[in-house]
């Protein structure tokens, strides 16, 4: 191997795959001066330029394009080999990177993450919470948790807990005053709290009803990019939301909200975990995904 480590190699993998240092340096959690270091120091044994460098991108050579193809399985068998010798003496180890939108981090954070992180001390998770859907291989995460239907289709999807409805929901005090709205048309009656998707858009507001699907262009002089503040909004009064309704709960269920239109509100299916099919899974996210399993049946 020309004196070539395994640690230069991954380095040059990693880099070349994220078309990034700074990317690859935080999925492996070195410095980007160290990887650069490494980097050099394989070409430097191979006798070759590996990388084209410029200020705003970095991108493989040819002949770096052909070492990372053959490089890839050959990696990806060593950290299956070292994942199998971790999941024999039951401890996986390493950093396990999860992205997901805000309402599945705190579902993780309550449920799943105590019970994982007593039963894996030697794994350590890294959950990020954000609105917008990342792609999370050039992102460096293990896996992502979004809505099922949300989910790229070239990912291996794991489905989480069972469906979910989106409602429709206001202050009583609301309805006293602007009455209910019988069918999703009546909303352009009222004034409804909106919500701004991570692109900037404006979510339409999608119902239906014994096969009748309606998506409504909410009108509404309030928009809000948070559905703990849409909740909040809706609580004051100040118009309709419609919202995941795990989010809504505690407020409905303590009066503070009341249901609009539950009958145009059919269940969709809910939370999916999903990784790359194209990848070995590592052993922290193997674990990671039968205890999300184990919550789940219970």
């Amino acid at each position: 191997m020309n004196g070539a480590s395994i640690s230069d190699l991954t380095a040059f993998a990693a880099v070349a795959e994220h078309r990034s240092f700074r990317r690859a340096a935080e999925t492996l959690g070195v410095s980007r001066s160290a990887l650069s270091h490494s980097v050099k120091s394989l070409e430097g044994r191979l006798g070759a330029r590996l990388l084209n460098r410029t200020t705003r991108s970095v991108a493989p050579t040819e002949v770096g394009e052909q070492l990372l193809r053959r490089l890839k399985p050959m990696l990806g068998d060593l950290d299956d080999m070292l994942n199998a010798v971790g999941v024999r003496s039951g401890e996986p180890y390493g950093v396990l990177r999860i992205n997901a939108g805000e309402m599945a981090a705190r579902w993780l954070l309550h449920k799943v993450a105590p019970l994982f992180l007593a039963r894996y001390p030697r794994v350590s998770l890294d959950l990020v919470a954000e609105g917008r859907l990342v792609d999370i291989v050039a992102e460096g995460f293990d896996a992502g948790i979004r809505l099922a239907e949300a989910v790229p289709q070239d990912m291996v999807a794991v489905p989480l807990g069972g469906e979910v409805r989106f409602l429709a929901v206001a202050s009583p005090s609301y309805v006293a005053e602007h009455g209910r709205p019988r069918t999703p048309d009546d909303l352009h009656s009222h004034r409804c709290i909106r919500y701004r998707l991570p692109s900037g858009k404006a979510y339409r507001w999608e119902f239906e009803r014994r096969g009748d699907a309606i998506a409504i262009d909410a009108p509404g002089a309030l928009t809000l990019d948070h559905n703990g503040l849409m909740i909040e909004a809706a609580c004051l009064g100040l118009g309709i939301a419609f919202v995941p309704e795990p989010a809504a709960r505690l407020a409905l269920d303590d009066g503070r909200l009341v249901v609009l239109l539950e009958d145009w509100s059919p269940p969709l299916p809910g939370l999916a975990l999903y990784y790359p099919w194209h990848r070995h899974v590592p052993a922290p996210l193997r674990a990671f995904i039968d205890v999300l399993r184990e919550v789940g049946r219970s």
